[in-house]
């Protein structure tokens, strides 16, 4: 079975696609927001959900002479407290927890019980992640435009500002004012396709269950 090992440079971004994702969110829907754009819909529901949980499934997508492969099938559950504040459970094809408390973000993998730890700034910075998990001030990090509408879906744009970031583009799709699927395209032309399902918004969540218990005897890695 390939794996993408936790330690890997672009292992957290490929696999939180991310990580994202998030957003499936809500609850009803929104009619006011119905037929407003992208960026409306996606400022408004940042704005308006502070915290959040739910399931993801996550595809990789590549096309190649005319014919899209679609592979490495995952999926799991997501729970997140802004500003930065996420636990990121991949439950199949085998166990990966991606959990942050705020300061430092641990990638913990289960089968070789090993634990990485990254000061959680560096880790997000322009990625995935930092539009669902961080702060609201998006437009600092990211170039956000109109993608038009697809499958159903009004795509909102997100080009990151920084050069040394793992993708080009990362394209948001939203429905009634929440996020619904998001498509993380890379360099490379390989797409990292993540849609989301029984999302609740705003949630109660304990103050404490973002803080990460290091599991007994695992291997741990300063990064």
């Amino acid at each position: 079975m390939n794996r993408i090992e936790p330690c890997q440079s672009t292992g957290f971004f490929r696999r939180t696609k991310l990580l994202a994702a998030i957003a499936a969110t809500c609850i009803a829907a929104l009619p006011a927001l119905a037929h407003a754009s992208a960026l409306d819909q996606f400022k408004s529901f940042v704005s308006a959900t502070k915290s959040a949980r739910g399931e993801f499934l996550q595809r990789q997508v590549k096309t190649m002479d005319g014919t899209t492969k679609v592979s490495n099938p995952a999926s799991g559950t997501f729970k997140f407290s802004r500003p930065g504040k996420f636990i990121w459970t991949y439950q199949k094809p085998y166990e990966q927890v991606l959990q942050a408390d705020g300061e430092k973000l641990y990638i913990y993998d289960k089968d070789l019980n090993q634990v990485t730890v990254k000061k959680l700034g560096n880790a997000l910075g322009s990625s995935p992640a930092a539009i669902l998990f961080g702060s609201n001030d998006l437009e600092k990090n990211f170039a956000l435009k109109e993608a038009g509408t697809r499958d159903g879906l009004e795509w909102l744009e997100a080009t990151p500002k920084a050069k040394d970031t793992n993708f080009d583009r990362i394209l948001i799709g939203l429905k009634d004012g929440v996020p619904q699927a998001m498509e993380l395209r890379d360099s490379f032309g390989q797409v990292s396709q993540l849609t989301f399902s029984k999302f609740e918004k705003n949630p109660p969540m304990a103050p404490d269950q973002f803080k990460f218990v290091m599991p007994k005897g695992a291997d741990v890695f300063q990064q």
